[in-house]
């Protein structure tokens, strides 16, 4: 597993309406935090995009929070 730390940093609805957004999320770097420290080794920089169409989902984002993102191989 590589875990990485994310922050959300912009919302914004889709092209399409309803109740979509695109959420864009931005590795995260605080030269103060020894545990984004140790991620600016593994995720220097990075950018993630998404687009959720789930009301229910959407509620559990913030903008300006940090989410830590694991990747595991699928299958």
């Amino acid at each position: 597993m590589v875990r990485g730390k994310f922050k959300l940093h912009e919302v914004t609805q889709t092209a399409w309406g309803g109740d979509g957004r695109t959420l864009v999320f931005m590795a995260e770097y605080d030269p103060d935090s020894p545990e984004d420290q140790s991620y600016s080794k593994a995720t220097p920089t990075g950018r993630i995009q998404i687009t959720v169409d789930n009301p229910a989902a959407l509620e559990q984002f913030e903008l300006g929070k940090a989410y830590y993102v694991d990747f595991t191989p699928a299958g």
